[in-house]
Formats: C-alpha cells, sequence, structure tokens
C-alpha cells in the first residue's frame, strides 16, 4: 500500500533527515510548498530542506546538486546547497539549501529572460545531463491517483503522451540545442537586493531550448500571464517561440504533463480534483483558453 505524501509525511520524513544529517530537530519547519517536493523552511538555521516525494527522485536530487556547483563556477547566480549531498529518509532524498535573503519584490517575467540568455549561453558541463524528457514521469504521477480518478481520464492522458513523445523526435529546432533551466518560470527566480537568483535546478537538463520558452508561452495562455508581461519576456529574450512550427507540439506535450501532474495531488483533496478535470475537460475539447489554476 502506497503512503500519502502529505504536509505530515513529509514533516516526519524531514525530522528523520535532520537526525542523520547532525541538524537540530525540525520543530518549527514551516512547509513553503507541497509538490514534486515537500519545501520547509527550518527557521533559526537559515536552511531549506527539499523532500522528495518518492526514492526514485534520489538521482535527480544528486544531480541538482552538482549543477548548483557547476553553474555557480560559471557565473550565474543560482541557489547554493547546505549539504553537498541528498540525506535519504525511508528511500525519500532530502536537500538543504541556504535559505536567502528575503525578496525585494515578486519576479516577473522580464525578470526570467537574462538569467535564461545567461544559461542558453553556456557550454556542455563536465558532467552528463540528461535530455528533458517532461513526459516520463507522466505514468507516476498517474498511478499515484489510481482508484482517485476516472480511468478514462488517465488513459487519454497515457494516449496523448504517447502521441507528443512520437511527435517531439521530429522536432526541427530554431535555437542550437544545450542547457535549459527546464522549468523556466518568474516563481523559480527570487530577487534580492544583490540581484535575481535561479531556484528549483532539478530539470536542468540539455535538450531543445525552446522547451525553456515554451513554458512562458503556456503560462500566458493558460495560467493569465498578461499580455503586456509576456511580451516584456519576448522582447527581453529577443525572440517569440510561438513563431516557431514547433510550438504547438512542446505546448501539447507540457500541457499533458501538467494535467497529469496535478493528479498526484488528488487524493483527499477535492480541489485537486477539480482542476485535474479542468484540465483534462479542456483538453479534450480542445479548448486552449481556458484558464488553469496554479497548484
Amino acid at each position: 500500500m502506497t503512503t500519502t505524501f502529505d504536509g505530515p509525511r513529509a514533516q516526519a520524513l524531514l525530522a528523520t533527515a535532520c537526525a542523520a544529517a547532525g541538524l537540530p530537530a525540525p520543530a518549527g519547519a514551516r512547509l513553503l510548498a507541497l509538490g514534486e517536493n515537500a519545501v520547509f523552511d527550518l527557521g533559526d538555521l537559515a536552511v531549506v530542506a527539499k523532500v522528495g516525494r518518492g526514492p526514485e527522485l534520489a538521482e535527480r536530487t544528486r544531480r541538482e546538486l552538482a549543477v548548483a556547483d557547476w553553474l555557480a563556477g560559471q557565473g550565474v547566480p543560482v541557489v547554493r546547497p547546505y549539504l553537498t549531498a541528498p540525506v535519504l529518509a525511508d528511500g525519500h532524498p532530502v536537500t538543504f539549501w541556504h535559505r536567502l535573503a528575503p525578496a525585494v519584490r515578486a519576479a516577473e517575467p522580464a525578470d526570467l529572460a537574462p538569467l535564461l540568455h545567461a544559461l542558453h549561453r553556456l557550454p556542455a558541463p563536465p558532467f552528463t545531463l540528461a535530455p528533458r524528457n517532461l513526459l516520463a514521469p507522466v505514468e507516476r504521477w498517474l498511478a499515484g491517483a489510481d482508484g482517485h480518478i476516472d480511468p478514462a481520464d488517465a488513459a487519454f492522458l497515457r494516449e496523448r503522451k504517447a502521441d507528443f513523445a512520437a511527435a517531439i523526435g521530429g522536432l526541427a529546432p530554431q535555437l542550437p540545442p544545450g542547457v535549459i533551466h527546464g522549468d523556466a518560470l518568474p516563481r523559480n527566480v527570487h530577487l534580492t537586493a544583490d540581484g535575481p537568483v535561479l531556484l528549483d535546478l532539478e530539470n536542468v537538463s540539455h535538450d531543445l531550448r525552446e522547451h525553456d520558452l515554451v513554458v512562458l508561452a503556456l503560462s500566458h495562455d493558460r495560467y493569465g500571464v498578461p499580455a503586456e508581461d509576456y511580451l516584456a519576456f519576448t522582447t527581453a529574450y529577443g525572440w517569440d517561440v510561438r513563431d516557431w512550427p514547433g510550438f504547438a507540439v512542446l505546448r501539447g506535450a507540457r500541457e499533458t504533463a501538467s494535467a497529469s501532474w496535478v493528479a498526484q495531488q488528488v487524493p483527499g483533496n477535492p480541489a485537486a480534483l477539480a482542476e485535474f478535470r479542468r484540465r483534462v475537460d479542456s483538453l479534450r475539447e480542445g479548448a486552449t483558453a481556458v484558464r488553469w489554476y496554479s497548484f
């Protein structure tokens, strides 16, 4: 039987990891986010911990730590690890990061563009980066909702996954492939008094640079990013990925992944089920302008 990954479960895993790492018990830890990871602020320690949803994320967390060190060495401002290796708690990988200074304001799309410019100019690192297979976790996410979502919806998303995975292989890029962030959103930029810092490096990959640009285009279409903010981003970057013939394929693939991602949140969460249904229904109907809501 699969144990539900929720706030209390993540808190217990965090306590185990802190004990194993010789860190103070996280009695006052504050949950900041619950998704692929449960993210906690550890208070006086000035450390943020990320508890992985499952043991299958262990290799990804090790790569994320290596990526953070490499990017810092390349002059890209990134969040810095507090510990250099993940700690396993009941198989779940837990990483610890230096807490950043308070943000001076929320990051906007235009703040993301120069960081992507810097990232997209980098050479390959001295270690292997995997491709950005954003559809790879779809099966895991859907399996995590087994018994809680309509099997027909799961089958629909699995079919979309197979179709888009095949289509991606035939895309001709406009930009030279290379290092990408993999989840390039303003929420993954933290603006301090010293400048912007790039967060959430777990999906840094070697793939089509267009992946990083489709993310914000979809945010404009689905999540309410205003047209003027999207224009500021494309102007700062210097190109609008919507002008690329492959845009519809990468957009469709990301929509499929985004709908499937919500499924893992559904058990015990009626709001997640409602959002999952909203996303699947709009995909079935080809309703590309239906608003989705961040979860």
